[in-house]
């Protein structure tokens, strides 16, 4: 999505950053594990398949995808790269024609050491308050596969609740309709976020 190529998310645990080409190799690097595969449903890509997909990720307008950073570690001088920085990614999906207010969130924390440290829930808020605010979006819906467990709790965390079962895809549905009470809820939760200008790497820290 072009809305958010010049867009970064400054958090206290976690950064938000466009997805670029800077991002590609670090992305694919975690995308062998098998375990992501399987909690993504992605198939392994080529690292040519995994740069188109990038590009095309940046055209699309029914997709919205930001790389996760560890706020700490893009903090330290000298700035090390981005790649280096990376956890994860968070991404909404606007695929619904009949309703353009309704957002599929996802979120991956890609590295295991970097899990159950709160960096998903932060992203997730950052996703869902960018979302509200800036997609005009008024609900969201995860789609989590029924043995993940940690992830479950966090949307549930979050307000999210279960809509649907599918015994076939073996996946839970949540769904977060956000009224005026979640609305300000939300923007509490993210009232310590700085929007800052993002320029392939290079915005100051």
């Amino acid at each position: 999505m072009r809305l958010n190529q010049n867009t970064m998310l400054l958090g206290k645990k976690v950064v938000l950053v466009p997805y670029t080409s800077e991002h590609v190799p670090r992305y694919h690097e975690w995308m062998k594990s098998e375990e992501l595969q399987r909690l993504t449903a992605s198939e392994p890509l080529t690292l040519e398949q995994e740069y188109a997909m990038q590009c095309s990720w940046r055209e699309d307008a029914d997709k919205c995808t930001f790389i996760v950073l560890d706020t700490e570690k893009w903090r330290a001088q000298p700035g090390p790269s981005e790649e280096s920085c990376m956890v994860g990614d968070v991404n909404l999906f606007l695929t619904d024609l009949e309703d353009p207010t309704l957002g599929e969130i996802e979120v991956m924390i890609a590295e295991p050491s970097c899990r159950g440290r709160g960096f998903g829930t932060e992203a997730a808020l950052l996703m869902l308050s960018y979302g509200v605010t800036k997609l005009g979006l008024t609900k969201f819906e995860a789609k989590i596969g029924q043995g993940n467990e940690p992830s479950i709790r966090m949307f549930q965390k979050l307000h999210f609740e279960q809509v649907a079962v599918s015994s076939v895809f073996q996946e839970m549905t949540l769904r977060l309709t956000v009224s005026e009470p979640e609305r300000q809820w939300l923007l509490d939760q993210t009232s310590h976020v700085e929007e800052k200008a993002y320029r392939d790497g290079s915005a100051e820290h």
